[in-house]
């Protein structure tokens, strides 16, 4: 019963993190702090995500195919790949060196 208390709980928080959104004035959205933070924010976050995605194991610091496949995502994007090109080079390094035992 605790995690629909959790879900309900999550859910209210959604919904009042919205509300509060929609009930900031215009003049403060237009402030250029805020459009910059709102612009780069979202970046930081995925950024943040990735990492601890790719180099994380509960409190541990791991190398795995995980970490080869960020790789070879970030060689294609350095040249310039499209996205799906960049997506496909992830998957296979990351299951190649799976295959190989790593």
């Amino acid at each position: 019963m605790s995690i629909w208390i959790a879900v309900g709980l999550t859910a209210v928080g959604c919904y009042a993190v919205k509300l509060i959104g929609l009930l900031v004035p215009a003049g403060v959205l237009e402030r250029p702090l805020v459009k910059r933070l709102a612009a780069l924010l979202p970046v930081a976050l995925l950024a943040a995500l990735t990492a601890q995605q790719t180099f994380a194991d509960g409190h541990t610091l791991i190398f795995d195919a995980r970490a080869a496949g960020l790789a070879a995502a970030a060689v294609a994007l350095v040249l310039r790949a499209p996205f799906l090109v960049v997506v496909a080079a992830a998957v296979l390094v990351t299951a190649g060196v799976r295959a190989l035992g790593g």
